[in-house]
């Protein structure tokens, strides 16, 4: 079974990507290289700048969803929670290999209200929504509490200067042999140096062009 091959899905992945590729962003056009970068990559300043982006794609590629599929699939990945829904691209993807592998839960965090009724709309669309729980709010509440007491894969791709907060808040239910995917995470080198550590528990590696792909070893 693939439900990437299912028509309703695929029509939906081959439209969202076109108005992806369509979409423009004024607000991110008018930041300064500069004040860009210090928005992107700041801890106190990443809402501010989200927020001025909230109608913003940053979609994965359709080779990234299509890994994410991979990854879930072939490690018959059944509890999932994903950090940055968006218009819910990378979800409709990680859905998908929960429903091809027979079930489960995907929790996903968004705190852009927009952002999350167009992505629920979207996993309503493709007949995935029973399979998600998206939570608004930052998520560093949202995902702080009532995860499953074993995760088989966790997708980092939000806030960039989160990732280490957010893996520590999903690391005590991380599954041996659970997948972390994390998305451009070239862009929060103290997160690569986490998971990269000899001793921080992960074996790591830099995977494409923009993945840094690491499981869980203790």
């Amino acid at each position: 079974m693939n439900t990437l091959k299912d028509i309703r899905l695929a029509s939906l992945l081959d439209r969202l990507f076109d108005e992806a590729d369509a979409a423009t962003s004024p607000g991110l056009a008018e930041l300064s290289h500069a004040e860009r970068d210090r928005l992107m990559h700041s801890k106190t300043e990443y809402l501010d700048f989200y927020s001025r982006m909230k109608d913003l794609w940053l979609p994965v590629s359709r080779q990234t969803g299509e890994l994410l599929y991979m990854l879930a699939r072939s490690s018959g990945a059944r509890t999932i929670v994903e950090f940055g829904t968006s218009f819910g691209l990378s979800t409709l993807y990680l859905a998908a290999a929960l429903r091809d592998n027979g079930g489960g839960q995907l929790i996903t965090s968004e705190f852009e209200p927009s952002k999350i009724a167009r992505a629920r709309q979207n996993l309503a669309d493709a007949g995935l929504i029973d399979l998600v729980e998206i939570r608004e709010g930052d998520a560093l509440t949202t995902l702080s509490m009532d995860l499953p007491e074993s995760i088989d894969l966790l997708l980092l791709d939000g806030a960039k200067p989160l990732y280490p907060e957010v893996l520590s808040l999903v690391e005590s239910r991380l599954r041996p042999g659970a997948l972390v995917v994390a998305d451009d995470a070239d862009h929060c080198p103290d997160y690569l140096d986490r998971v990269r550590a000899t001793s921080g528990g992960y074996l790591s590696t830099p995977f494409a062009d923009d993945i840094e792909l690491s499981m869980r070893a203790a």
